[in-house]
């Protein structure tokens, strides 16, 4: 990767981060102020399984947008392991006027166990298709729209799989790691925009090695994972449409171009299902 590349992304991932940031704390203030219209399912505060705290004006959307994320095997298999986890709490809500969506809030308790974490969904997700660069599998969906082939909930229900998959993935990695990227990659970019920009700083290659990679490299990592999920729901989702050869083609095509190193990751699954997908990737 280019040093004005990464350079780039950098800027762009700060600024996706503040947006988040602002449009999360609006988001809570409106739910205070709202509280008695949201809609609320959830379990125990001793116990895990999904939290629903949707505004009551966007109930119907999400619905369907639930609606869509269960109508395959996988959907309903990640819906039912987090509605039934012994500890935790998975919370679903709702950030405002948005078209994208986002995870955090990551709490572990003291053995290490992942507790608490919550999907936030814009209230617009049906809409609005993001790059094929990094999000290879959303944005493969678009032409299929235009072509009134699916709607807007198998877009929203294509980004609440995302989402799950980055759940899944946090699961896996230990707090210690967490916590230390947490730290250090601040530390990392303040040092990248004072340097020249020079990923070789020996300071630079010592940190990457001490938190799995660069800023970047973690963070795209992350986003493949959640698109490797989202992946998961379509393969199910379209296995008896006719145009899954294109779509999976299209995915294929993204992926090659842009994520060649985690090519590996996206074929497992369109093989997964044997020759139904063996057109769209050899």
């Amino acid at each position: 990767m280019s040093n004005a590349r990464y350079t780039g992304l950098l800027v762009v991932i700060a600024i996706a981060i503040a947006c988040l940031h602002s449009s999360t704390v609006a988001a809570q203030s409106a739910a205070n102020r709202n509280s008695e219209r949201n809609v609320y399912a959830g379990s125990p505060a001793d116990s895990g399984g999904i939290r629903e705290i949707i505004p009551a004006r966007y109930g119907k959307r999400y619905e369907e947008w639930k609606a869509e994320f269960l109508s395959t095997d996988i959907g309903k298999a990640q819906w039912d392991m987090y509605a039934h986890h012994p500890h935790l709490v998975l919370t679903i809500t709702i950030n405002g006027n948005s078209k994208g969506a986002g995870s955090g809030k990551y709490k572990w308790n003291d053995s290490g166990e992942l507790v608490a974490a919550t999907i936030s969904l814009g209230s617009e997700i049906e809409r609005g298709y993001p790059s094929s660069v990094y999000y290879p599998v959303m944005n493969a969906l678009e032409p299929f729209e235009n072509q009134r082939l699916i709607d807007g909930s198998m877009l929203a229900a294509t980004k609440l799989a995302h989402e799950f998959g980055h759940v899944m993935k946090i699961s896996s990695v230990p707090r210690s790691l967490y916590d230390l990227q947490i730290q250090l990659v601040p530390v990392y970019n303040k040092i990248f925009l004072s340097n020249g920009y020079n990923v070789n700083d020996p300071r630079l290659v010592d940190i990457a090695q001490k938190i799995g990679g660069n800023p970047v490299q973690i963070w795209e990592d992350r986003e493949y994972w959640g698109e490797a999920n989202a992946m998961l729901f379509l393969r199910d989702r379209v296995a008896k449409e006719k145009f899954h050869c294109r779509l999976f083609g299209k995915i294929k095509q993204a992926v090659e171009e842009y994520a060649k190193d985690y090519e590996e990751r996206f074929a497992e699954i369109a093989k997964s299902q044997g020759a139904i997908y063996s057109c769209s990737w050899k």
